[in-house]
């Protein structure tokens, strides 16, 4: 018989959680354990069960995706994580991988790729669609730094798009409980590597490189 994989889901809203859960739970070797929407509490609910795989979204409440992926990986070795996310693949995916994501769906895609996503990954093998798989070779043969954008950190990056939906950076250091010095930093570092010099032209770049 075949033993039962454990399955923590972390995203924002509740109604995507439970249609998941609902997905998943109507296969008998799957079980959720446990969920949330606060990306607080991702961490606290994997030590708590240990389990076999993290169905993460890159936007959660008071914490990102990406700065919880990291951390997942470094303290969890056999912990797969799934990023299943509305977030653009063709922007985010590459960026999700080399933070150590065992795979990456986006939820413009069909439910019916959902469980044999979460299946590849509980089997030890890698998720990617064949449009991330192109992706992988264009960055592999040494084009990927060809946007500006892609040199910039997660933070950076987070920042700019932040900073293109019409927070201030007093509204982005509340959001992410930073100061408003290291946002101001992030904002500085993020014209300079894009060559811009102030804030509506950030906006202009993130509407015209569909980063929000």
């Amino acid at each position: 018989m075949e033993s039962v994989k454990k399955i923590v889901i972390a995203d924002d809203y509740d109604i995507i959680r439970y249609a998941i859960k609902a997905l998943i739970q109507a296969v008998e070797h799957l079980n959720v354990i446990a969920e949330t929407g606060d990306g607080n509490q991702v961490l606290k609910l994997c030590r708590e069960h240990n389990p076999d795989l993290l169905l993460l979204d890159l936007s959660l409440q008071n914490r990102d995706g990406l700065s919880i992926l990291k951390q997942i990986k470094k303290e969890f070795r056999d912990i797969k994580v799934l990023i299943f996310s509305s977030h653009d693949e063709s922007k985010y995916a590459i960026r999700a991988i080399k933070a150590g994501a065992d795979g990456y769906l986006g939820k413009q895609n069909s439910t019916n790729y959902l469980l044999p996503a979460l299946e590849c990954l509980l089997a030890g093998d890698k998720y990617i669609s064949a449009m991330l798989a192109q992706q992988l070779a264009t960055w592999v043969q040494g084009d990927y730094e060809s946007l500006l954008h892609e040199a910039l950190s997660d933070r950076e990056l987070q920042t700019l798009q932040l900073i293109a939906s019409g927070l201030s950076v007093g509204d982005i250091a509340e959001k992410l409980n930073l100061s408003v010095k290291t946002i101001s930093m992030y904002r500085s570092k993020t014209l300079e590597k894009l060559g811009l010099r102030h804030n509506a032209e950030l906006m202009r770049y993130a509407i015209d490189h569909q980063l929000i």
